[in-house]
């Protein structure tokens, strides 16, 4: 009896965030064994690494970006992953760049490939925006700050990409002048982001 109440407890638990981890199960209680008694009777699945899911569970295109969210629930997604998130890239990055605090722990994570950059102060909590991914929490870079952050970051990525998400910025009207010229000064690139927007601009 119970151990079909703990098993109960998990599954609403798998319900309620999509994706658990064993360690999830501490607060409930429950053995780390639950989750394997689950998968035996097909009543939970396992969709990565030590993660687990409803049987249901529907993977979307952004399913790995969930996966890391669950692990590195504080991290924030940033540069060319924020960029294929906002659809303003031709780039398909094989690592996912993730942004975390200087003085956090980088999360260990065998897959998918990750890339970690420590970021600090306003750079770090400002033009954060939340996404239900897959039933999960994912925190990215808004348009505007991640265009910002790639000219920041240009010997990282490239100026051509900057360059590119600036353009397709403006051109689907993503973002407005103003929410530029903000992200510019945060992150400190305003002279060199200026020439290429008054370009446009004009």
């Amino acid at each position: 009896m119970e151990q079909k109440s703990t098993q109960r407890s998990v599954l609403d638990l798998a319900k309620r965030r999509g994706i658990v981890r064993s360690r999830d199960l501490v607060p409930a209680n429950a053995p780390r064994a639950t989750l394997s008694r689950l998968v035996h009777a097909g009543k939970l699945i396992k969709v990565g690494r030590g993660l687990y899911a409803l049987p249901d569970y529907q993977q979307s295109e952004h399913q790995q970006l969930a996966e890391i969210a669950v692990r590195a629930p504080n991290g924030v997604f940033c540069l060319l992953t924020a960029l294929n998130f906002h659809r303003l890239t031709t780039q398909s990055p094989h690592e996912l760049w993730l942004a975390i605090s200087n003085k956090a722990r980088a999360p260990k994570v065998d897959y998918p490939p990750l890339r970690v950059v420590r970021f600090s102060g306003a750079a770090l909590t400002e033009g954060i925006e939340e996404h239900a991914v897959d039933g999960v929490i994912v925190r990215v870079y808004s348009v505007a700050k991640t265009v910002a952050d790639c000219f920041k970051y240009r010997n990282k990525i490239g100026l051509d990409v900057a360059l590119e998400a600036l353009r397709e910025c403006r051109r689907e009207r993503r973002a407005t002048s103003d929410e530029q010229w903000q992200y510019a000064k945060l992150c400190r690139v305003s002279n060199v982001m200026r020439p290429y927007l008054e370009s446009i601009e004009s």
